[in-house]
């Protein structure tokens, strides 16, 4: 099974592109190396206060991908400066 997640966030406190980043640097390099799966920003890289971020995950079981994602979309919410506004799943 692969589970792709697409999120858009807004980052109230980034008052130019440095500081999204800063935020979006934490967020990704610990979703790369917590979890197994694939990230990358999707949407909206120059824009300052808002965020499209990807992440994919593949396995053998829908339940296992699906912990995996859900695990992931909890540690966005874990950071307070960062607000996830629309979720879309897809299994593929």
């Amino acid at each position: 099974m692969i589970a792709s997640v697409e999120v858009e966030c807004l980052i109230y406190d980034a008052h130019s592109l440095k500081e999204k980043r800063s935020v979006l640097r934490r967020i990704l390099t610990r979703a790369h190396n917590e979890y197994n799966v694939a990230v990358a920003e999707l949407d909206h890289q120059d824009v300052w206060q808002r965020t499209g971020l990807g992440f994919v995950t593949v396995s053998s079981d829908k339940v296992q991908a699906e912990k995996e994602i859900n695990r992931v979309l909890a540690m966005i919410d874990s950071f307070p400066e960062i607000e996830r506004t629309t979720t879309n799943l897809e299994w593929l």
